[in-house]
């Protein structure tokens, strides 16, 4: 969708060259084009405190930001606590769903408070070939995950980590590492 100001902008600086082109002795004014267009599409500033203005950065803020760019893989670690009932979950688990989400929310809270995530692997998975692993799943790409766990992990920034996430295994909580 083309922002509006943009269009304006857009508009305003071709009716300005085709103003100055009409008059086949003026020169069109490039320069006063671009600035006109680019005032269009600047962005109203709201009005600040006197101490707001002295904390406030000098670099304006770019009106356009670049698209960011999907990584092909990303590496991760993970929680996996299991419920009764879900794909591959241990003999020995007999938790309810709820009760492997109240779980898997407890991680989470810690893991984003500043546990460190390999402790949270070894006292809370129910996946033991992560426990060996501290719950590292290397690099992987999109189609190599359950979706949800896939689309998860790629939507978190490095060292981020993520809520409860559901698969048919049980819920997730995942740190991105790369």
């Amino acid at each position: 969708m083309i922002h509006p100001r943009f269009l304006i902008a857009s508009v305003a600086a071709c009716v300005a060259l085709e103003a100055a082109c009409d008059d086949k002795s003026a020169k069109p004014d490039l320069a006063a084009a671009s600035a006109s267009a680019a005032a269009t599409m600047a962005p109203p500033q709201p009005a600040m405190s006197a101490s707001a203005m002295t904390s406030a950065s000098a670099a304006p803020e770019p009106a356009f930001s670049a698209p960011k760019v999907q990584p092909d893989t990303v590496a991760a670690q993970h929680v996996l606590v299991a419920y009764k009932g879900a794909d591959k979950a241990p003999k020995g688990v007999t938790r309810s769903k709820a009760d492997a989400k109240k779980r898997a929310e407890e991680v989470a809270a810690k893991a984003k408070s500043g546990t460190d995530f390999s402790a949270l692997v070894a006292e809370y998975s129910d996946d033991p070939a992560a426990k060996e692993r501290q719950g590292s799943v290397g690099k992987f790409t999109r189609e190599k995950m359950a979706k949800p766990f896939s689309d998860a992990a790629f939507a978190l920034a490095v060292d981020q980590t993520s809520g409860p996430v559901e698969t048919p295994f049980g819920f997730h909580v995942i740190k991105r590492n790369q």
